[in-house]
């Protein structure tokens, strides 16, 4: 696989904010809970990214957070991306009423509002901690990607390669991991990217909103205890835009990685990303060039 440039620019951001997650805590100029005589100072030599209102230090609470973000997002994309496989890849292949079970339930999670369906159970459970939010996101957020490999695997499973191996007799667990799961690679790698995107900014809504423990310090945190302390009328604006350029850039990472994958599977964004040029006119549709072509 040739990388372009948005994808190697989305690894280089993602890889950033992973090695942030790890060392972050350890890095940390100073304890993001301790209190300081330095309050509500923007930034500044001593405290680069500013303080709150009770003198911490803002930077190492972004620093502090980044791992917390990273850890949700991951844990909830493989559990959702694990779940789709297993019901869409199943539903889509198998014939019956295991099948038709599988896709109404797939359905009905289809159907209910992730986010609040991923508040009401998160306030009801005793603890919230990033685990428990990580697993209540991944529990909830399955069933698009598992309609989405449905269909590929509904139209996998007509090819003349499965229906040979259907007719030499081999058992459906071999043709569904030899056969048909290899041909769902990049679908599956593109849903758990933008599960991932999805699960960050569930994660960081429940933070900021205050259903996650507001102890366990991520960026929703940063922006949950900013906005609760108006920040933005007191022209404290260091409090919130560095939490929020880091939800920016990470989403954008995410965003590149994903288009990067879209190139690879569709052979003609392939083509066009290599051999053509789009040319905008004011007052015309989009136009794509190839290099020389009829008129050049």
């Amino acid at each position: 696989m040739r990388l372009n440039a948005k994808t190697k620019i989305g690894l280089v951001l993602l890889a950033g904010f992973a090695l942030f997650a790890v060392i972050g805590p350890w890095i940390a100029p100073y304890d993001p809970t301790e209190r300081g005589g330095d309050m509500l100072q923007p930034p500044s030599a001593q405290h680069w990214f500013g303080t709150t209102h009770l003198g911490q230090d803002i930077l190492s609470q972004v620093l502090t957070g980044t791992r917390g973000v990273l850890l949700v997002g991951f844990v909830a994309g493989v559990v959702a991306t694990v779940l789709a496989v297993l019901v869409g890849i199943a539903s889509g292949y198998l014939t019956g009423l295991a099948a038709e079970g599988l896709s109404a339930v797939s359905n009905v999670f289809l159907v209910i509002p992730a986010l609040p369906l991923i508040i009401i159970v998160a306030s009801t459970l005793p603890g919230t901690g990033d685990w428990t939010i990580a697993l209540v996101i991944g529990l909830t957020s399955w069933a698009w990607g598992a309609r989405v490999l449905r269909a590929q695997t509904l139209s996998l499973r007509r090819r003349d390669y499965v229906q040979a191996a259907r007719a030499t007799g081999e058992p459906t667990w071999r043709i569904i991991g030899f056969e048909i799961l290899p041909n769902l690679t990049a679908v599956i790698a593109s849903g758990f990217v933008g599960t991932v995107i999805f699960a960050v900014l569930s994660e960081i809504t429940l933070a900021f909103i205050g259903v996650s423990d507001i102890s366990d310090w991520n960026w929703g945190t940063i922006l949950f205890w900013a906005q609760s302390q108006q920040a933005l009328a007191q022209g404290a604006w260091w409090w919130f835009v560095p939490a929020g350029l880091a939800i920016a850039l990470l989403g954008t990472a995410l965003s590149l990685l994903n288009f990067g994958i879209d190139e690879f599977v569709s052979p003609r964004l392939r083509a066009c990303a290599g051999t053509a040029k789009v040319r905008m006119r004011v007052g015309f549709t989009p136009v794509l060039r190839r290099e020389g072509g009829p008129g050049e």
